[in-house]
């Protein structure tokens, strides 16, 4: 069985130990959204997928759950302005973003009727790499917050012909949201960012239990996990502690999925994905599958 996972530390718990418990288990990172192309693409038959990419693919099923939640603030994924959010005209998208990039565009669209420019953010890029009025960053580096700090320095930037070099100083930045906070703020729900999906043909239940069992062990083990990440990651190991412990949950419980049907409902409105695909979101969390109804 391959089976993808997100490098990141809020998937560390839901990996713990799956080697050992399951020897046939072919074990791959990669970012979010490059995972979601590699199950599409037949190169996986389980990964940690973002959910707005199950809303998007018939035929996929959520075999575990194991989930990536919260239940306010996240901590791990931000968006932050350089100008009003009611003035945001160009957008910079973290590349490793789809489910963030949606909630992003859903919030600023509810909130403040702007539906702004996208343009990428790629891994290796600093937000101070962009002059865009908005950008959002996931993952350990949002956690980090690097990135949020206020840009002053100038620096060079290259176009396309040697002749092109020139030099700008990027706005600070004014505000930032945490995407986790301000989606559960405004609609009381918690928000569900990626959930274990498997292509048709793979044994359910065999994936159910394997990953049930492995995010069972994680969390018994959230302190030893920060202790051997946060040193890689140039964060405080208590803050990697209280994150893993405080801020993200991993199970999909009655209110995660009702989470996930209003998330759904929005991204149909706003053409981010198809409509017609209900999710039928059963008790135990295992055996959703796109097409069905509530």
């Amino acid at each position: 069985m391959r089976v993808g996972a997100v490098n990141y530390l809020n998937s560390k718990p839901l990996v713990e130990g799956l080697g050992a418990l399951a020897p046939e288990v072919r074990l791959l990172f990669d970012l979010p959204s490059r995972l979601a192309d590699s199950l599409a693409a037949g190169r996986l038959d389980v990964a940690l997928i973002p959910s707005v990419e199950f809303f998007r693919t018939a035929g996929y099923t959520v075999v575990s759950d194991a989930c990536v939640a919260c239940r306010g603030p996240v901590l791990s994924v931000k968006l932050l302005f350089r100008v009003p959010p009611g003035e945001v005209r160009r957008v910079a998208l973290d590349e490793g973003s789809r489910t963030s990039a949606a909630l992003a565009q859903i919030l600023l669209a509810e909130q403040f009727g702007v539906r702004p420019q996208l343009e990428g953010l790629p891994i290796g890029c600093g937000a101070e790499e962009t002059d865009a009025d908005a950008v959002l960053l996931i993952g350990d580096r949002a956690i980090a917050g690097k990135d949020s700090a206020v840009l002053s320095t100038q620096y060079e930037v290259r176009g396309a012909g040697a002749s092109d070099l020139h030099e700008f100083k990027p706005r600070p930045f004014r505000e930032v949201w945490d995407l986790g906070e301000v989606w559960s703020r405004w609609t009381g729900l918690p928000f569900v960012f990626a959930m274990w999906v498997a292509r048709p043909d793979v044994d359910e239940s065999r994936a159910a239990k394997i990953l049930g069992t492995a995010r069972d062990q994680g969390v018994q083990r959230l302190p030893a996990i920060a202790a051997a990440e946060a040193d890689g990651l140039g964060i405080d190991c208590d803050l990697a502690t209280r994150y893993l412990s405080e801020n993200l949950h991993f199970t999909l419980e009655r209110a995660e999925r009702d989470g996930l049907r209003r998330f759904y409902e929005l991204c149909v409105a706003h053409g981010l994905a198809p409509p017609g695909l209900e999710t039928a979101i059963e008790r135990e969390g295992v055996g959703i599958r796109p097409g069905g109804r509530c």
